[in-house]
């Protein structure tokens, strides 16, 4: 109980939180949305430079040849998932709006969370390196690859991923990742002086891009466009959707034979889902008006993924090795 209290106190969760609130209270309607919008792509380009800069390309390079790891991880992550959120979109799609239902299969395209799998996978005694390196390489696949993904399996009715949706995801998440590669060895001191700062980093992106997303799905009328009922659903489907993410994950682990540490390892870096790439991200593929509406279970599942890591993480490093 007491690691649930702390989780309320976790300054992402009052990010996210604040964020939607005042998207709620003051939402940015016309010039001033598309102020945000501008604010919100300079930030995610100053994001993704950063993180180019910090995941050291040795760590990139060593979970690349631990492919016995990494390709199962992959697979679940971008093929699993995925079609089990494209099972859950449809599944939604009875009795939620379909934009909120698409965000189901939005969801499971998506990358691993980086630091949240590491610290939960440390917390129940698990391989941390080995979390640290397998979550790094599925979030930078992701950038490749979880926009064409998503088009292809949601067809018609997912965002069109043209030429111009390419660009601005080369320009503003690929290119900036890039650049902060080729600079690492002059910057990297510099960013191991000041991690405990840059993580704010994180954060403040993620809530300018949920602001602007949730603002456009404000002034659209997500509110009255979702009864209590409808509401109710999508947690029920959330929590559902995690439920399976963790059993489905473990049992692979398994039956791959994965030492426990690895397993754990395994556990968190396939079943926790990064909003750090999922908000910006929205924000490139979808108009503000929508993207609101489609991270909406991204934003619950990231929420009861934080709340259900913490006992987990508890459980496992009790557990028997």
């Amino acid at each position: 109980m007491a690691s649930w209290f702390s989780l309320l106190r976790d300054p992402m969760i009052a990010v996210l939180l604040l964020a939607t609130a005042l998207a709620i209270v003051s939402p940015a309607k016309g010039e001033a949305r598309e102020i945000a919008a501008g604010i919100s792509n300079a930030a995610i380009f100053l994001l993704f430079l950063v993180n180019g800069m910090r995941i050291a390309r040795r760590e990139i390079w060593a979970g690349a040849r631990n492919w016995r790891f990494f390709l199962p991880l992959g697979l679940w992550v971008f093929g699993a998932m995925a079609l089990a959120g494209l099972g859950f979109s449809t599944l939604a799609s009875e009795a939620l709006p379909p934009l909120v239902a698409l965000g189901f299969l939005y969801l499971g395209t998506l990358p691993s969370t980086i630091q949240s799998a590491t610290s939960y996978t440390t917390m129940a005694g698990g391989n941390a390196a080995l979390s640290v390196i397998g979550a790094a390489l599925i979030n930078i696949v992701g950038v490749f690859i979880s926009a064409p993904l998503f088009a292809l399996l949601g067809g018609g009715e997912a965002a069109d991923v043209g030429s111009g949706v390419i660009t601005r995801i080369a320009l503003l998440l690929i290119l900036p990742f890039v650049i902060g590669q080729a600079v690492q060895g002059l910057t990297w001191d510099w960013i191991s002086r000041h991690r405990s700062r840059i993580v704010w980093l994180d954060r403040i992106v993620i809530g300018i891009a949920v602001y602007v997303a949730f603002s456009g799905a404000v002034e659209q009328g997500i509110g009255q466009s979702i009864e209590p009922r409808g509401w109710a659903i999508l947690l029920g489907l959330v929590i559902l959707f995690l439920l399976l993410a963790n059993i489905g994950v473990w049992w692979l682990s398994r039956l791959l034979r994965f030492p426990f540490k690895d397993r754990v390892a395994f556990l968190f870096a396939g079943s926790q889902k990064s909003v750090a790439i999922g908000a910006p991200l929205a924000a490139l593929l979808f108009p503000p008006a929508d993207a609101g509406f489609v991270i909406a279970p991204l934003l619950l599942y990231h929420l009861i993924q934080l709340m259900a890591a913490a006992p987990l993480a508890t459980v496992l490093s009790r557990s028997e090795r």
